[in-house]
């Protein structure tokens, strides 16, 4: 409503100044405008990654047996698989927690222990203990700052070596959850380490060209070796340890002998094999003496060399299609071996000079007779050495039909053969071979579960029951619910596809050219039909018609009818199409879509621009320019008002469909953007990219509302469900993920503030240990630092303690001065609620609970010294509590050793130190003593329970089969020698 009040001019002097302002009265407006409410702020629903199928074995990571043998683990990205060999069915999946997903984690080493347990390590550096026989994370280790390259337990699996892509080696205390201490030496990435001398020494190699040996208990490094000339891949030891073997880029295997020590201190070689004439005197620090190499038949580089359980086995694999089997033998045959070998060459060599003097008439008997004694003297041939040809003889040669990229000994050897060896392909598949004396035979192959290269296409039936993927060389059916594989049909490289409706029959455009009918029901292609003369690269269904359309490498935009008939020589009705229109382009015609009223036709070209024509009349109506590179996918929204084109040059943009003008371009993707597709009745769309990214856009407001992290490369396709509540994407890392929206309300500033803070940790994570190290620093020469590192969680903790130091030191306070004003008055005492109940002491002790065991180094050296006093102060209290004890040792020790100089200067901690080491001694005497009477009564419980059973006769028994193997061996020496001292006497009488 608009009020006037009156108009007035105030009468003036005939002769006005123009220099004085005039006396003007304006008409004063009152505008009555009704209230305005605040705006809505519109909440949108989360969409949450749900599901990933279709990864058999990832090539980042190597596979690994359990303990029992019944089961193989393989890597499937940020996924371990827990394969059933015997039925070749992936029984569990060990998936970490879903806060935790993304690019960074993808498994880059697996080891499995003595036990149940199984340790994974991961591409940001962490490490999970995992419980196969649950399938949950025990714990997670954080220490590395790159990806983790080498797993390895110790014998009783209490101890984990990790190697990474940082140069250290880090030990870790699998019982406690802890992180013992780092070695540092090598220059460049750790790629293997092994247990030797029973646990006590640790070798580690990389791609520096040199093995490290460190001694565990002095933590530091007692030999290093060279003589590599490429990097060193991987190493591994003999169940015996008698020899360490090493595979590099050179052309052959080194093997080195390892040197033990016994109760005393002696230095003591358990490989008789090497026992020669070399009088060399060993260093006192020299674990490792080279003891020689053998050819490899292939000229690429090692890639892994491992023996099997039992020790008489040993493969090499290559970075190609090749496993090399060598056979280890023992002692007793190496020496049998050496003694022929030295026996044949002395005979040759005699026979030789046998021949020289017949041919020159100057020979004596006497010479002769001296020739034959040293040619066949006894003392030689059982001095015979030992060589690697001797022991390590190679047994057979695996070729598969793709590159290998790992493989693994079944720990249980089978009845009828050597051993068991599992191979991963790096084209998603997993092989199983059976190693005989005689032969190699493959029994088992997984490779139904997924595709073979990239899923290049995905399409959702009408019901959103049925999922259709393509590949290189085969069409799968999916049950996108739980992921299970229900049928595969072989065809051609397939770009496009599409399910008719009824879900009967679906539809592939191939690199060819043609188009191939699926059966969905039978698992077969029905016809194959020469469509185009260039790939199909997009296929459309026509709304409401039995249609369908084709756009092609070959400039022509195809219609195409179907209906089900049954032709002359078959048997049944089957789905035939035929095509009733071609429209002609300019250009390649890379994308088509056809609006809801199947009124437009929307064509995108080559040349960077978007056509839209007619449907009925195929007139040309409008033309959408304005990206800088081809158009690789567009979509048109259910009202028929919007079309979203993805470019490769990074773009969307919104058009309006009525008139052909741009909304908004929004520059979306780092990469080329490769899907676009509307939520079905809404204006909300979905894109993917190359730079393996899902976002979530709204197309009215022109807001990005969610990125969903996930694949591990670039993102080729995309589904949404008819009623959006879930997306499926497929990838060039062969996964096949779905996502799903959830009841959970976000909002767009919400979600812009959490992504500002991302990026903040990001950079803060990188600033922890880059700020003020130089980028090229050289590690020092065999250094020992902490095992852990510094996180975002560490320094949450941190902040957690002090602020409840601060808590807790005021409240004393407020307790103090009640007590005071109760003995004047009596005064009811109120606690501070912020503490629960909790005594000031317990409070602070809760905060420490709830760090974790391998982050609690690290958050005790961010904390003051002042804060490191008054903790100390609590120790007394906290070692009250029994089951706090370990926790309240390692906060002590920790802290005495990080402020060890300041506490001896500061005369205020001499109290606080001398109250501690009162009771403290005397805590951990009393409970390391309950601890050791519990194991004393345990091992006598085993024994009892042991004396009940027939674990004595299984005892015997074994001890018998040792007793006859040593009776044998003795045997067949004697029997060696004999043949030696009869074929000496044959040859001294017949010359």
């Amino acid at each position: 409503m608009i009020i006037f009040d009156s108009c007035r001019f105030k009468k003036k002097k005939k002769f006005i100044n123009p220099e004085a302002p005039l006396n003007l009265t304006f008409p004063v407006i009152h505008l009555a405008l009704p209230e305005q409410p605040p705006p809505m702020v519109k909440a949108y629903l989360r969409y949450e990654p749900a599901s990933s199928f279709g990864v058999i074995a990832s090539v980042e990571s190597n596979i690994a047996y359990v303990s029992s043998g019944k089961h193989l683990l393989s890597p499937a990205l940020e996924k371990i698989g827990v394969w059933h060999v015997r039925q070749g069915i992936c029984s569990k999946t060990l998936t970490p927690s879903p806060f935790s997903r993304g690019p960074s984690l993808a498994v880059t080493s697996i080891v499995s222990s003595p036990s149940s347990l199984i340790a994974a390590g991961y591409a940001d550096g962490s490490i999970r203990i995992w419980d196969s026989d649950t399938g949950t994370c025990e714990t997670t280790l954080n220490g590395h700052k790159g990806a983790v390259t080498a797993l390895r337990y110790n014998e009783n699996g209490s101890l984990l070596a990790s190697g990474s892509k940082d140069s250290d080696v880090i030990l870790w205390d699998v019982v406690g959850e802890t992180g013992l201490f780092r070695l540092r030496g090598h220059r460049d990435q750790v790629t293997d380490v092994v247990f030797v001398s029973s646990g006590k020494k640790l070798v580690s190699s990389s791609k520096d060209k040199f093995l490290r040996v460190w001694d565990l208990d002095t933590q530091h490094c007692m030999q290093i070796v060279g003589g590599h000339h490429s990097e060193i891949w991987s190493i591994d030891v003999d169940p015996d340890e008698r020899y360490l073997v090493t595979g590099s880029a050179d052309k052959e295997l080194r093997f080195y002998s390892i040197k033990h020590e016994s109760a005393d201190g002696q230095s003591v070689n358990e490989s008789n094999a090497i026992g020669s004439g070399d009088s060399l005197v060993q260093d006192k620090w020299e674990v490792l003496r080279q003891f020689g190499e053998i050819q490899r038949q292939c000229k690429d580089r090692v890639a892994t060399v491992q023996f099997n359980k039992s020790g008489n086995l040993l493969a090499c694999q290559v970075a190609g299609k090749t496993v090399e089997i060598y056979r280890v033998l023992d002692d007793s045959e190496a020496k049998r071996k050496a003694k022929r070998r030295v026996h044949r060459k002395k005979e040759k060599k005699h026979g030789k000079e046998v021949l020289e003097g017949a041919e020159n008439g100057d020979r004596n008997n006497e010479n002769k007779g001296d020739n034959s004694a040293v040619a066949h003297g006894p003392m030689e041939t059982s001095n015979a050495a030992v060589t690697v040809p001797d022991v390590f003889k190679l047994l057979h040669t695996i070729r598969a039909s793709k590159k290998i990229c790992s493989i693994s000994f079944c720990p249980i050897t089978p009845k009828n053969s050597l051993a068991s060896l599992a191979l991963s392909l790096n084209n998603n598949m997993l092989e199983l071979y059976s190693i005989e004396s005689g032969d190699t035979s493959k029994t088992l192959a997984i490779e139904l579960q997924g595709h073979r290269s990239d899923v290049r296409s995905v399409t959702l039936s009408s019901d959103n029951t049925l999922l259709m993927s393509t590949s290189h060389n085969a069409v799968k059916i999916w049950n996108p619910s739980t992921g299970s594989c229900l049928r595969t049909v072989d065809s051609g490289y397939g770009l496009c596809s599409l399910i008719l409706p009824a879900n009967r029959y679906g539809l592939v455009g191939t690199k060819d050219g043609t188009l191939e009918i699926i059966d969905i029901g039978s698992g077969t292609c029905v016809e194959v039909v020469e469509a185009h003369g260039g790939s199909v690269r997009s296929i459309a269904a026509l709304p409401d018609r039995n249609g369908f359309v084709t756009g092609s490498a070959d400039h022509d935009v195809k219609f195409w009818e179907y209906q089900i008939k049954q032709k002359p020589g078959q048997a049944t009705k089957q789905l035939s199409v035929s095509n009733v229109g071609t429209m002609k382009m300019n250009d390649d015609a890379l994308v088509v879509a056809i609006s809801p009223d199947a009124k437009y036709i929307a064509v995108a070209l080559l040349d960077s621009t978007v056509k839209v024509h007619f449907v009925d009349t195929f007139k040309f109506f409008l033309t959408l320019y304005g990206h800088k590179l081809p158009v690789l996918c567009m979509d048109i929204s259910s009202d028929g008002d919007l079309i979203v084109t993805g470019s490769a040059d990074k773009n969307i943009k919104i058009w309006g469909l009525d008139f052909g003008d741009c909304h908004k371009s929004i520059f979306a993707h780092a990469d080329s953007v490769m899907a676009v597709q509307f939520v079905p009745k809404t204006h909300y769309v979905f894109s993917v990219g190359k730079d393996r990214l899902v976002k979530y856009w709204d197309a009215d407001k022109f807001e990005h509302l969610l990125t969903l992290e996930g694949h591990h490369a670039d993102i080729w396709c995309l589904a949404v469900s008819n009623r959006g509540d879930f997306i499926v994407t497929g990838s060039h890392d062969r996964s096949i993920r779905r996502w799903d929206r959830t009841e959970e309300q976000f909002f767009i500033e919400e979600e812009k503030e959490k992504r500002l803070e991302e990026m903040f940790e990001a950079d803060v994570d990188n600033a922890f240990d880059n700020k003020y190290v130089p980028k090229e620093e050289i590690p020092e020469e065999g250094a020992v630092a902490l095992a852990g590192k510094k996180t975002q969680e560490t320094l949450t903790a941190t902040d957690l303690i002090i602020e409840r130091l601060d808590v807790a030191e005021a409240e004393k306070q407020r307790i103090a001065e009640h007590q005071e004003e109760k003995s004047n008055r009596n005064v009811a005492f109120q606690a501070n609620p912020l503490m629960n109940g909790l005594s000031p002491s317990d409070y602070v002790l809760s905060a420490f609970s709830a760090v974790h065991s391998n982050d609690l180094e690290q958050t005790l050296l961010a904390l003051p010294f002042s804060d490191a006093l008054k903790i100390l102060s609590y120790l007394k209290e906290w070692t009250s509590y029994s089951d706090k004890i370990e926790l309240v040792c390692r906060i002590g020790t920790l802290l005495l050793q990080t402020h060890y100089n300041q506490l001896l200067s500061t005369p205020a901690a001499r109290p606080v130190l001398t109250a501690f080491g009162d009771i403290f001694y005397d805590r951990v005497k009393g409970w390391k003593d309950i601890f050791g009477f519990n194991l004393a009564a345990m091992d006598h419980i085993q024994q009892m329970m042991a004396s009940r059973s027939d674990a004595l006769f299984r005892d015997a028994r074994s001890k018998l089969l040792e007793i006859r193997a040593q009776q044998s061996k003795r045997l067949e020496e004697r029997s060696d020698t004999g043949d030696v001292r009869r074929k000496k006497k044959k040859k001294t009488t017949t010359t």
